[in-house]
């Protein structure tokens, strides 16, 4: 998890929410990471899974991420999950979890569902402090500047 804190912190750097995802191997090798780019390259699909996904796939020339974990920030979309389900990411292991879009069990619970072809595993609360503070400091500078204008 420190290793995706670390990539959501990049994410600042081009002011996108401070989310990063990192993906190991059964052996807890690192395949991919990355964090979200949708300011950064104008891409509403550029989240921090997505991306680390498409790494994932790249660097072991399979889509099928069987035996994989997927290491999170913030727990994913419906989008992320989507694809981390399609993707057959055996574990998900999240951070804070996000009461308004969050589909692991927060708002909606796709990784549970037993109509899908595939549940992971999922872990969640694992560095959730500093996960939600990233997340709360980033969007309270944001208001604060909006209410300066």
């Amino acid at each position: 998890m420190q290793l995706a804190l670390s990539e959501a912190r990049a994410a600042l750097e081009h002011d996108d929410v401070p989310v990063g995802a990192v993906v190991l191997d059964a052996d807890g090798n690192v395949l991919a990471k990355r964090h979200n780019e949708r300011e950064l390259v104008g891409d509403p699909t550029a989240h921090a899974e997505v991306l680390a996904l498409r790494d994932a796939a790249a660097a072991t020339g399979s889509w099928r991420l069987t035996g994989t974990t997927l290491v999170v920030t913030l727990e994913p979309c419906p989008m992320c999950a989507g694809a981390l389900l399609s993707a057959r990411v055996s574990r998900v292991v999240f951070g804070a979890a996000d009461l308004k879009a969050g589909a692991c069990g927060s708002l909606y619970n796709l990784c549970a569902d037993p109509r899908l072809n595939h549940e992971p595993e999922v872990v969640h609360g694992v560095e959730a402090g500093p996960a939600g503070e990233l997340l709360t400091s980033f969007f309270a500078e944001r208001r604060s500047a909006a209410s300066t204008m």
